[in-house]
């Protein structure tokens, strides 16, 4: 049964994969599934033919695969139709509603502006006093965005990127009035001037770049890192920590069901939990890789609240397709999905290989787990990291050790500072100092390493064909290494074969945070 479920996950995706990177009209899908629901009516009429089972599957397949190929196509209805497609190159004047969280850069804030029929990404002064909700008069240029080269020569398809976004046009250095204020969602409002309100605290009890790190921790607001030391981040390897992934997701988690486990039974804390889980997602921003985390957290919940195992495949692949159904473009065009996807996959696949390899003796705070976890991570991310962003971190996993087992105390101890801070600066002291000193050893590690010779590797450009070489070599070695260790297995005598079946727990017997998986912990 399980593989049903894995033969229409991937049939869908492969869908959505080629409907974006080849055109198919309409008529090519209809016939398509005409096709191969006529080859399954066939097959089922001559169930008893040897092939007829795998005439069914295939067809069943190819189905949901032109299934996924028709999601995309209707997706891509909705773009093209603007009236601004007429007035590219020229000035425009228009209003519209602010439908984000201002994002404010080194030298701009970016504001997503929605109209009567598009979206638009218009960028402003920095000190543009312009919050979510705001109703705005904009004035300014209108363009299509282009495609453009990175530092490190990988060209980088910025109209795909915000494709995923929902925006077709952009305008730089606008002209913009505010016509009026908090039109937005009040839930969303509320939570985004908590936000807001937690950020100035922590800029006040705690200095820079120590502030910068704390909220990059607790918000995934990258930007607050500034250019030099998101740089030093990414060169040793310990990037993702400010962008925000299941890790942090569950951290936050473990943390409610602890304070709660005093107060409250299991069920009403895991009720608490999840409403927890859509509170963050949308205060940070309903990232891909929030959302990922979000969906999986929440259906690992779920699963406990209902007293039933979960499997974390299955759920990765749900959460996978169930963000591809609702927004195609995010397969092909959004690098932090495919990332976060990679990377949870390698945790899954690839970090029980090495438990046996590594020493149960490495177990100093948590570092075996972390260690693990990295080498996971890192085997099967490294061929997009390749591709995408060109450069290699050479001394990630060793950073990572020694950094990742700080990062939940560094977090507590932040939001504790900035959320006591609200009140009193004084009484918020001894966590500051605390703060202070965590993400300063945090920043100190990613400093020194990033500075050391051959702190990582440059390559230079390749075709995506080896994107998918790369990922079939991976495949190929985990099948290896799995019937090897079978093999091994299989020459112990005496073994008792038991039929695997699903167990229903007691809901007092749940699963608790303890027996989370690696990457969850």
């Amino acid at each position: 049964m399980a593989y049903r479920f894995h033969i229409v996950i991937i049939s869908f995706l492969l869908g959505v994969a080629l409907a974006t990177l080849f055109f198919v009209s309409l008529p090519t899908i209809v016939w398509l599934c005409l096709v191969a629901f006529g080859l399954m009516v066939v097959a089922t009429r001559w169930s008893e033919a040897p092939s007829a089972t795998h005439i069914i599957t295939i067809s069943i397949a190819t189905i949901i695969c032109a299934l996924g190929m028709l999601r995309f196509e209707v997706t891509s209805w909705q773009f093209g139709h603007s009236v601004f497609s007429s007035y590219v190159g020229q000035e425009v004047a228009f209003s519209g509603e602010v439908i984000k969280e201002p994002d404010v850069r080194e030298q701009t804030t970016q504001l997503y502006i929605k109209t009567e029929d598009t979206i638009v990404l218009v960028s402003t002064d920095k000190y543009a006093n312009i919050a979510y909700g705001d109703i705005v008069a904009v004035k300014g240029t209108i363009k299509v965005p282009e495609v453009f080269d990175t530092e490190l020569g990988r060209s980088f398809n910025y109209p795909a990127y915000l494709l995923v976004r929902q925006v077709e046009y952009q305008i730089s250095f606008a002209d913009i009035e505010i016509l009026s204020e908090d039109n937005g969602n009040p839930i969303v409002t509320h939570l985004l001037n908590i936000k807001q309100l937690l950020m100035g605290s922590i800029e006040t009890v705690l200095t820079e770049p120590q502030a910068g790190l704390g909220e990059g921790l607790l918000l995934g607001v990258k930007q607050a890192l500034g250019e030099d030391l998101e740089a030093a981040f990414r060169t040793s390897g310990i990037i993702h920590i400010v962008v925000l992934s299941g890790h942090n997701v569950m951290l936050i988690v473990s943390f409610i069901l602890t304070l709660l486990s005093f107060l409250l039974p299991k069920r009403p804390r895991i009720i608490v939990a999840l409403l927890a889980i859509a509170g963050f997602a949308l205060l940070v921003g309903l990232s891909a890789t929030v959302v990922r985390a979000s969906i999986m957290a929440s259906l690992l919940l779920t699963a406990q609240f209902f007293g039933r195992t979960n499997n974390l495949m299955r759920t990765l692949l749900f959460a996978g397709s169930l963000m591809v159904f609702i927004n195609p473009y995010l397969l092909i065009y959004d690098i932090g999905f495919q990332f976060s996807f990679m990377a949870t996959l390698g945790l899954v696949l690839i970090a029980p290989r090495f438990e046996s390899f590594i020493s149960d003796g490495f177990t100093k705070f948590g570092a075996r787990e972390y260690l693990i976890a990295t080498i996971a991570t890192q085997i099967a991310v490294l061929p997009l990291l390749l591709y995408h962003i060109g450069e290699v971190s050479l001394v990630a996993i060793i950073v990572n050790v020694l950094v990742l087992p700080l990062v939940p105390f560094s977090m507590l101890v932040t939001f504790m500072a900035g959320a006591i801070g609200l009140f009193s600066t004084s009484l918020a002291l001894p966590f500051s100092l605390l703060a202070h000193l965590g993400l300063s050893y945090i920043i100190d590690m990613a400093t020194f390493f990033s500075s050391l010779p051959l702190a990582s590797v440059k390559v230079p450009p390749f075709s995506p064909i080896w994107i998918l070489v790369m990922y079939t070599s991976i495949g190929f070695g985990l099948w290896r290494w799995s019937t090897d260790s079978m093999r091994s297995v299989s020459r112990v005598d005496d073994w008792i074969i038991e039929e695997e079946e699903e167990k229903k727990l007691d809901a007092k017997n749940a699963p608790t945070t303890d027996t989370l998986p690696l990457f969850f912990r």
